[in-house]
């Protein structure tokens, strides 16, 4: 298995799950406009450092459930139940409500570096989603899990959340006016990304049938 094509397999749907505007590349992009670049740099580096030991952990339980098919299975449903709940809040429940923000008057590079890594400790999305993505593309043959293919999965993961943090820091200047970065239409990103995941879960199901 060829480790660069795994590597970029793990850029790839790390971008993926983070181009939505969100909590953490929107708070990247804000400290890069009031305090400059490097400390949005390193608020990113701090927020890739914890996606990578996230990886890493999704990865091993998709390892581990690999060998129990009948848990996979279960999980499928369940995540297909989830993905199904969160698609029809985010495009038909979630409301476009201004939320008040308190900024924390944080100044040093370090802080940022640490505010990052705290901002995305308590973001747990990427555990179950590069769970999911690493049994999928092991499930078609792309992946194995010997311990080379998952640690260069894993710092593709790293450096494609990275990328995508530097390009909101770099271009928010350029999107932050338009209706892309609304609430309302932030929800109808997020809602058709889980859609779609929706939809190619329930086709996997019932193909395993």
């Amino acid at each position: 298995m060829d480790i660069t094509f795994i590597f970029f397999l793990g850029l790839f749907f790390a971008l993926v799950g983070v181009i939505p505007p969100g909590l953490l590349n929107m708070t990247a992009a804000k400290i890069s406009l009031k305090e400059g670049h490097v400390r949005g740099i390193m608020f990113s580096i701090g927020v890739s450092f914890v996606v990578l030991i996230q990886t890493y952990v999704a990865a091993i339980f998709a390892r581990y459930l690999s060998k129990h098919p009948e848990v996979i299975d279960i999980l499928r449903i369940v995540a297909l139940i989830i993905f199904i709940l969160i698609t029809v809040y985010f495009l038909f429940i979630a409301k476009s409500k201004p939320k008040q923000q308190i900024e924390p008057k944080i100044k040093s590079k370090h802080s940022r570096f640490f505010q990052g890594i705290f901002m995305s400790a308590i973001n747990m999305f990427p555990i179950p989603y590069q769970a999911y993505m690493t049994i999928t593309l092991a499930s078609v043959g792309w992946l194995n899990f010997e311990q080379t293919s998952i640690i260069s999965y894993v710092a593709g993961a790293a450096m494609g959340t990275f990328v995508m943090l530097y390009v909101y820091i770099f271009f928010f200047d350029k999107i932050k006016s338009k209706s892309l970065t609304s609430q309302k239409n932030m929800n109808y990103i997020i809602g058709g990304i889980t859609g779609i995941i929706s939809i190619v879960t329930l086709i996997n199901i019932i193909k395993d049938f």
